[in-house]
């Protein structure tokens, strides 16, 4: 019977250190099993960072879509009005009987749609446009740009 203790007890031992072995595995398992678990908390977090930025930044170019679409918009009906303008007057005839007067009105105007430029490129306003009452005292090429009140900038 000494034996089969003996063998017992080695049977005992055997095991409990096969099972501290295998728990020490587990162990360094989970600690793996951990920091794996940081790091991808850590990406999931950097993605929804990053979506939340996509998301917030194609909102701002829907909104700069539309406001670019609507001053297009704005600026075919200016076009428009222009053409209509401009096709109800005979240029040519106007010219041979009054020539004087069309060199004038085309370097007022000339003058007048470089001005429009200079304001969409961002330049200041000077003070007789800054005291405008209306579009067309503004500048009767591009009324539009008319700011609306004597304290605001032209963008």
């Amino acid at each position: 019977m000494g034996s089969f203790k003996l063998m017992l007890i080695i049977f005992v031992l055997g095991a409990a250190g096969g099972g501290y072995m295998y728990v020490q595995n587990l162990q360094k398992n989970l600690e793996v099993a951990q920091a794996n678990n940081a790091v991808l908390e850590t990406a999931v977090s950097t993605n929804e960072q990053t979506i939340n930025a996509l998301q917030e930044d194609y909102a701002k170019v829907q909104q700069e879509l539309q406001q670019v679409n609507a001053e297009f918009s704005a600026t075919r009906e200016q076009n428009n009005l222009l053409r209509d303008r401009l096709s109800n007057i005979d240029l040519g005839l106007l010219a041979q009987t009054k020539p004087d007067s069309i060199e004038r009105a085309v370097n007022r105007g000339t003058t007048n749609a470089t001005r429009c430029f200079e304001i969409l490129s961002g330049a200041a306003l000077t003070d007789q446009e800054k005291e405008a009452t209306n579009g067309k005292d503004f500048n009767k090429e591009c009324p539009w740009l008319w700011p609306g009140d004597n304290t605001a900038t032209a963008e």
